[in-house]
């Protein structure tokens, strides 16, 4: 009796935060308590690793509280900063897509709580939900191309400077 009332609590906790996400700002609420229903709070300590550059990836997230940062490995093997993620970002689209290891490492700056969904998690929402399965990717693929033009941006000027 108590875990289900935990599970119930942590159900209703992940909805509140979905609607506070924009992507999920056309989810009507009944989708978002399925959805909420296909993932899980998880919390890291300042220095945890959240994953590792070559990981597989078996989840994506979204920031609930704290600061991540994504580091890529250069070919000296140091690892580069290239971002610091908050409240309401997210991390890990790519694994629910192409299931390939993961691009770059990422590691908690301050204590963080995220909410993921897993691998399996979305393939089980798919399958009871295949209408919500596929708004939720659509969603992922919108997040992926906003990603690849702000990086092909910042790769332009890289490449050419302003004068």
């Amino acid at each position: 009796m108590m875990e289900e009332r935990q599970i119930r609590e942590s159900e209703e906790e992940t909805r509140s935060f979905l609607i506070s996400l924009p992507i999920f700002s056309s989810f009507k609420m009944d989708e978002l308590s399925i959805l909420a229903r296909h993932m899980s709070f998880i919390d890291l300590h300042r220095g945890e690793y959240l994953f590792v550059e070559g990981d597989q990836g078996t989840f994506m997230g979204f920031v609930v509280q704290g600061v991540l940062e994504v580091l890529k490995r250069s070919e000296s093997g140091e690892n580069i900063p290239l971002v610091r993620l908050t409240r309401g970002s997210s991390i890990g689209e790519m694994a629910l897509i192409d299931k390939s290891p993961r691009s770059a490492t990422v590691i908690a700056r301050q204590p963080t709580t995220m909410v993921t969904l897993t691998d399996r998690g979305f393939e089980l929402l798919a399958e009871k939900f295949p209408a919500l399965g596929i708004k939720v990717i659509q969603k992922i693929a919108r997040l992926l191309s906003l990603n690849m033009r702000r990086t092909s941006s910042k790769l332009a000027d890289l490449m050419h400077p302003a004068p």
